[in-house]
């Protein structure tokens, strides 16, 4: 059976671990060639190790230059680009608006907005020519986050509130060339989301052993999903069976729009 990204080009952004990894391990499976982009170089050697047919790219997508580099070493190896994932993101551990000193807010703000935010808008920027040219398109990690209270601190939830703006945004920028997509994933198992370092919250994970119990205590269907999951959620929207959706958003959360 061929798969659902046969011949898709893609390049996912924030692939070193988490729903990032799932969605590269994902796309590889369903025949997409993948490029990735990741900071932390132990994960990019990682997935260097066991996919060296993905193509590997060290750099903070926060900037310019990290996400050009990106495109071109996709487009350079590939031909072309089809598909844009974006899964940067970092959590405030629930941290609330009168617990961050007024001396500490500015800084949290601008790393929380630069990781969250404006990442997305640097990669969907730099991708955008490669994505006209192949009538292609973006996928954006959005958050339950961006829907329900109490599924992180104040900056966290403005944060993801934003970047569903993004995908409505550029939804309707970008059309008809290019469709935008979101996919708004509950809490996941074996992440590597890490806190704001401006706040000490850097060595924090969202882990631990009763994460699993707690993750299906939260949403209707008793799941904890993993970033594998997640992914299929990115499958879907990618591929060409989604060629009349633009500007939605999956909800891979568990039933969280059905609680009560």
């Amino acid at each position: 059976m061929s798969g659902w990204l046969d011949g898709k080009r893609a390049l996912v952004v924030g692939a070193g671990s988490g729903i990032g990894r799932g969605v590269v391990e994902a796309f590889l499976q369903e025949g997409a060639q993948v490029a990735a982009l990741e900071i932390d170089q132990a994960k990019c050697d990682a997935l260097a190790a066991d996919h060296d047919d993905v193509v590997v790219v060290q750099g903070d997508a926060t900037t310019a230059a990290a996400n050009e580099a990106a495109v071109a070493a996709a487009v350079d190896q590939f031909g072309g680009l089809d598909v844009l994932v974006g899964c940067v993101g970092i959590f405030d551990f629930y941290r609330r608006l009168e617990d961050i000193a007024a001396d500490e807010l500015d800084q949290a703000f601008d790393e929380m907005f630069s990781v969250n935010v404006r990442s997305q808008l640097h990669t969907v920027r730099a991708a955008l020519p490669a994505l006209r040219a192949s009538g292609g398109n973006v996928v954006l990690t959005e958050s339950t986050s961006a829907y329900y209270p109490g599924r992180g601190g104040s900056l966290y939830v403005a944060s993801k509130f934003a970047v569903r703006g993004l995908v409505t945004t550029l939804a309707y920028e970008l059309a008809p060339e290019v469709r935008v997509n979101g996919v708004a994933p509950g809490g996941t198992l074996g992440t590597d989301l890490r806190g704001l370092s401006t706040l000490g919250l850097d060595a924090q994970r969202l882990d631990g052993p009763d994460r699993a119990a707690e993750l299906a205590a939260r949403n209707p269907l008793g799941v904890a999903l993993s970033g594998a999951d997640h992914a299929w959620s990115y499958v879907f929207l990618a591929s060409d069976r989604a060629r009349g959706i633009s500007g939605r958003t999956v909800h891979s959360d568990g039933g969280m729009g059905i609680k009560v």
